[in-house]
């Protein structure tokens, strides 16, 4: 038996790091680039820095960035091997949030990091990242794929996204001008979205070992395509009734639900009274809670419990908002109102 001599040179690739596998999937991703191209795009994907001009129609610009993830959801697309629908969660964690200030978003950077690149299941990923992209308007000009040996375990990844939109400067939401007596409305959400996955992933363990175990189906949807489904992108339906109708505030619900987000769009001192029952619940929420053993309030605090965007308007204004937003293709409730705080909490469901 011979032994290696510890002098021998060593390559990139011997240590763990395959730039053709990198180069290879830049250029599957670069067509999926393109179909997400729009005006201000001057430079993107293949150079050091992407770049983008502000459209000129904005008077006065003022730019709005978010970065998000995709949580322990992706510990279930790594075990289902379901990977075409994570780009899409994680375009619409930031472009939702963005579009919360009243911005329209412009361009996304996405970040994947893996131990060994394997192409197709990065350019699943990152064909979800153009997918959602090219739903939001939103050009993906730039990313960075890492592959990082010893730094993640055989078949998992890690995903980051960064988005950067823009709001004449006048027409900033800020929730200010919420008053007792608005309305709130509440868009549908498509499922679990990207939060709350620590506690499904529990559920699924629990159901699993016990009796009847999962089940087959939830709201017409094959169990694991029905906590997959990819987080509701709401941005071109709010920006049209943004454009359209003077709306006081928007709330995306992420992580906190729907006790924990809507505060933070309210003035010190005023409440959303929310009335239960007001929306649908569906077999998924339904499921986890009798699953998990939880309270509603804890169902409320956890997940979007199928409200993914809260927007609050003047009751004068909420039948024609509700109006344009299903023309768009949202399902829309009347979910409650603005009151004044008093002793309660800043969110009551009721």
């Amino acid at each position: 038996m011979t032994t290696p001599d510890p002098r021998a040179a060593l390559s990139y690739k011997d240590a763990g790091v395959d730039i053709e596998a990198g180069d290879a999937l830049v250029e599957r991703i670069k067509p999926l680039a393109r179909k997400t191209m729009r005006d201000g795009v001057l430079a993107g994907i293949g150079g050091f820095g992407a770049l983008f001009e502000v459209p000129k129609r904005y008077h006065e610009p003022v730019l709005v960035s978010g970065t998000d993830g995709v949580g322990t959801k992706l510990k279930l697309a790594f075990e289902w091997n379901m990977h075409d629908t994570v780009g899409i969660d994680l375009v619409a964690m930031s472009v939702n949030d963005v579009l919360v200030q009243g911005a329209e978003p412009l361009f996304f950077l996405d970040y994947f990091a893996c131990g060994k690149l394997d192409i197709d299941t990065a350019a699943a990923v990152i064909g979800g990242i153009a997918r959602g992209c090219e739903l939001s308007g939103c050009a993906l000009i730039g990313g960075e794929t890492a592959e990082m040996p010893g730094m993640y375990p055989p078949g998992e990844y890690d995903l980051a996204g960064f988005a950067v939109g823009v709001v004449e400067k006048s027409k900033i939401l800020t929730g200010d001008s919420v008053v007792a007596g608005d309305v709130v409305l509440g868009l549908a959400s498509s499922g679990v979205h990207s939060n709350g996955f620590s506690l499904v992933r529990q559920c699924i363990v629990r159901a699993s070992a016990g009796d009847p175990g999962l089940p087959a189906a939830l709201d017409s949807k094959p169990f694991r395509q029905a906590l997959m489904e990819p987080t509701r992108l709401y941005v071109k339906p709010v920006l049209a009734a943004l454009a359209a109708h003077p709306v006081k505030a928007l709330a995306h619900i992420t992580g906190g639900g729907l006790l924990e987000n809507i505060p933070r769009v309210l003035p010190k001192g005023l409440a959303a009274h929310l009335r239960q029952g007001s929306w649908p619940r569906s077999e998924l929420f339904a499921w986890l809670q009798a699953t998990a053993g939880i309270s509603g309030y804890e169902m409320n605090r956890t997940f979007n419990n199928g409200i993914g965007m809260v927007l609050v308007v003047d009751a004068k204004e909420a039948d024609a908002l509700t109006r344009t937003l299903q023309d768009h293709g949202e399902t829309v409730y009347h979910i409650g109102t603005i009151a004044p705080i008093g002793n309660g909490a800043a969110v009551e469901v009721c």
